[in-house]
């Protein structure tokens, strides 16, 4: 009897947990500011989501990874090293990678998007803002107000560059101008390396400036407006098996310990505000 004609054989295929699964597309969720890992501070960094990353890649009959964003934007460094990371591991495994963008991909959000092969969002997505923003207060004149005197000591004529208890001084703006001119430049050149063929003829696409996902596929900053699940669905099949692999997983128990959430009033320090504050800002700048 051979083997097509063997009954029990039939039955043991037929059974949900036998013969080949459904293709695999693993979810790497991209949730937050982008910035440097340390004690108080959320949102993204290369050194959280390395591992993440990497176990994305992982599974040896992987169909696709996909790139959950919703990110205003932060550091361009742990931006890049993101992408890096991404772009790295995609050529190693010769994985495509498809990128979705919810609320907002803007700046350094946007960075995370081109690591995908394809780019889509959501019609009423926030995205772009290819451009460089550096941001601070001045206080001289508090400190004058409250009787206070400045006292640095440096070895280097420009260690104290932009100090916000000096005066503003030409000669350091100018300096910071030419770094974010540079930074501006990078960006510009990473994006059209990603999309060639692609974006619009058009320099407001390079001016800071944010678009709907609408908007956005006609400028070519996305491929599409689609949403992550049903365009899954619809190119891989129904049985499509989806993994989504998050930097906050982990139990219940271990995530509410390790929470600022869930730390006393009296233990949460002056750089935690600071984050928060610079975290809430950043994605007010897009209505959220």
């Amino acid at each position: 009897m051979s083997k097509s004609q063997n009954p029990l054989l039939k039955i043991w295929q037929s059974l949900p947990f036998t013969g080949k699964a459904g293709p695999l597309v693993t979810v790497i969720e991209l949730t937050g500011v982008i910035g440097v890992s340390g004690p108080g501070r959320k949102g993204l960094s290369h050194q959280k989501l390395q591992k993440v990353i990497e176990g994305a890649f992982k599974p040896s009959e992987l169909d696709a990874v996909a790139l959950a964003i919703n990110s205003p934007g932060g550091s361009p460094v742990q931006s890049r090293l993101i992408f890096s990371e991404i772009r790295r591991l995609a050529k190693e495994k010769d994985v495509p990678v498809l990128a979705f963008i919810e609320d907002v991909g803007a700046s350094g959000g946007y960075i995370l998007a081109i690591a995908g092969d394809e780019i889509y969002a959501d019609e009423s997505s926030v995205v772009g803002s290819i451009g460089v923003i550096s941001g601070g207060f001045g206080f001289q004149e508090a400190i004058s107000r409250l009787g206070i005197e400045r006292r640095v000591y440096t070895a280097g004529e420009n260690k104290t560059m932009l100090d916000p208890f000096k005066p503003e001084d030409p000669a350091d703006v100018a300096r910071l101008r030419d770094i974010l001119e540079d930074l501006h430049a990078q960006f510009i050149a990473l994006v059209k390396s990603r999309r060639p063929g692609k974006i619009a003829d058009d320099p407001e696409i390079f001016s800071g400036a944010v678009w709907t996902g609408l908007k956005a596929r006609e400028k070519g900053l996305v491929d599409g407006t689609a949403q992550l699940d049903d365009f899954i669905r619809a190119r891989f099949g129904k049985d499509v098996r989806i993994k989504r692999m998050s930097p906050e997983g982990g139990s219940l128990l271990k995530r509410l310990l390790s929470s600022n959430d869930a730390q006393a009033p009296s233990l949460i320090d002056a750089d935690a505000l600071v984050d928060a504050a610079e975290r809430k800002a950043l994605w007010a700048r897009f209505g959220l």
